[in-house]
């Protein structure tokens, strides 16, 4: 399922499917998916753990390292996905809502190459 051809209705649909299989509809509420999407995104941090961002960088070219990542993202994106269907939300429009709302806060002229729109 490439990025290119795979919409996020299907992933959506999928994991909706997913869930109604194991009859988990019950446990997912918006609070409980919310904390289980904080447990799994910490649990994609801890192999960055106290390294520097270039050892960060050494460590995702290393593929013996990228299956436990990757499963990590996949967990927090698969939460996401359910946490959407929990809620009604179209995960497409309040990404792109978002990101019109950044484009407004974080100006080109005054962010770019800076991490803090005050510095100067």
């Amino acid at each position: 399922m490439p990025d290119k051809t795979t919409t996020v209705a299907q992933l959506r649909d999928a994991m909706a499917r997913f869930v109604a299989e194991r009859d988990w509809e019950q446990f997912h509420s918006p609070k409980n998916l919310a904390m289980a999407l904080a447990v799994e995104a910490a649990e994609l941090m801890e192999p960055f753990l106290w390294i520097d961002n270039e050892a960060s960088r050494s460590l995702a070219r290393e593929t013996a390292n990228l299956r436990p990542i990757a499963d990590e993202i996949a967990d927090v994106a698969g939460l996401i996905f359910a946490l959407c269907n929990a809620l009604g939300l179209e995960l497409s429009d309040i990404v792109a809502d978002k990101m019109a709302r950044n484009v407004l806060k974080y100006p080109v002229d005054k962010c770019k190459g800076r991490y803090r729109v005050d510095a100067d």
